[in-house]
């Protein structure tokens, strides 16, 4: 079939697009108030640990708050600006699934989808690890062996048994999180200031010794205690001050980071692409329960990594699965130039080639820097992904083995070419 005759099958069904059982269903269901759910993006945006400081040894400072400048412009704005065509053109609980699906076919949508989660609960693993490696510099039994493993995953599956108990409970935690995470960027300066002046107070009383305004003995002692003083703030009181802000930004973020993963099974199940099991709510909690499961046990087993193994995995994952997410959005304006888009962005395909190519540059930049571990955890999971699609499509569905929702009319899974 012509690109003519299939541009206008979308157009007409453009108000069939892949809505789901839990679209209509969701209804029923208590949705989260605006403010906590403002506060879950904050953390899913902003949340875990501190990270600017590695930026600023290696760069400098000047070269690190310039690269905080520019960088959004470069990467923020045209993700901004692709998700707002893409998810308006195509409206539905699947967003980038749904996106690489339309463009290249329902296996690319998997792809796209299995990539994105697994990067995702190695996030999780990450944020349980760093949580514990703060904790170890007050509690230095947790610094290393058993009891450092038994540490990060007892907190795993807390913080997942808490994104258990609803989205009500979570959100309203992250609030929480938030008030006291900002405590000590309100606080940090007061207490700086103090330790500041025991410092100049410890280097003041050895000049007013030397000219005679105070005793020998009662410098020793003077400076002594304000050196002791000032110690203390500004180091052990500080640090451990300082860290509970990143433990506690650090839990916010895992349990924005395990929403979105267990919400997003949630969401490919009902689109037909995983078993109908995984749209399936607890009776207690309202909460899809099996996606909360998966991926905790998942966050669970890859615990034991190595953590710059586990940043690199989510970066290179991410990656992939972003470019897949540029494509996807080129190639559905290429061939579908005619369509109505609700967003629209003002420009033609060879601007937006352009704005794609940059920030696809950092990604394969990124990518370029991964090692044996992250390749042979990026290829376990894509070829993972391609044997499940093919039983799936073979075998389960075929056989009848286990059920699949029937998302009814949609878009046609028809070749572009």
């Amino acid at each position: 079939m012509g690109d003519s005759n299939y541009s206008q099958q979308l157009l007409d069904h453009q108000e069939t697009l892949p809505t789901t059982k839990a679209a209509s269903a969701s209804q029923n269901h208590k949705k989260l108030s605006i403010i906590p759910f403002i506060f879950l993006i904050y953390f899913e945006v902003s949340g875990g640990a501190y990270g600017a400081e590695a930026a600023v040894g290696a760069a400098g400072p000047l070269c690190s708050i310039l690269g905080f400048l520019i960088f959004p412009f470069l990467w923020s704005i045209p993700e901004a600006l692709i998700t707002a065509e893409l998810a308006t053109t195509f409206p539905g609980n699947g967003g980038y699934v749904i996106w690489a699906h339309q463009a290249f076919g329902p296996f690319w949508g998997l792809l796209i989808g299995s990539w994105k989660f697994v990067s995702g609960v190695i996030n999780l693993a990450s944020c349980s690890v760093l949580c514990i490696e703060y904790i170890k510099l007050v509690l230095p039994l947790f610094s290393c062996g058993a009891s450092r493993y038994f540490a990060v995953v007892s907190l795993a599956l807390v913080l997942s048994f808490l994104n258990y108990t609803g989205l009500v409970v979570v959100g309203y935690t992250a609030i929480l999180l938030a008030g006291e995470v900002d405590r000590p960027q309100k606080t940090f300066p007061k207490a700086l200031f103090l330790a500041g002046l025991l410092t100049c107070l410890a280097y003041l009383v050895p000049l007013l010794a030397a000219t005679g305004a105070m005793p020998l003995k009662q410098e020793n002692w003077v400076n002594g205690y304000f050196a002791d003083v000032a110690q203390i703030i500004a180091g052990k009181w500080l640090m451990i001050f300082l860290e509970s802000g990143a433990v506690l930004s650090s839990i916010g973020f895992y349990e924005a980071q395990l929403t979105s993963c267990a919400y997003q099974l949630l969401g490919m199940a009902d689109l037909g692409v995983l078993p109908q099991c995984f749209s399936v709510r607890s009776k207690w909690f309202n909460t899809p329960w099996l996606g909360i499961l998966v991926s905790t046990l998942i966050t669970v087993a890859v615990s034991s990594m190595n953590f710059a193994d586990l940043i690199s995995s989510i970066n290179f994952l991410y990656s992939l699965a972003m470019l897949l997410e540029f494509a996807s959005f080129l190639w559905l304006r290429r061939k579908l130039p005619m369509m109505e888009r609700p967003f629209r962005v003002p420009l033609e395909l060879p601007g937006l080639t352009m704005m794609c190519l940059i920030p696809s540059g950092f990604l394969v930049y990124i990518m370029s820097l991964a090692n044996g571990t992250v390749l042979l955890v990026s290829s376990v999971v894509s070829a993972l992904t391609i044997l499940w699609y093919f039983m799936t499509n073979h075998f389960c569905k075929s056989n009848m083995w286990t059920h699949f929702n029937n998302v009814g009319p949609k878009l046609m899974d028809q070749d572009l070419e």
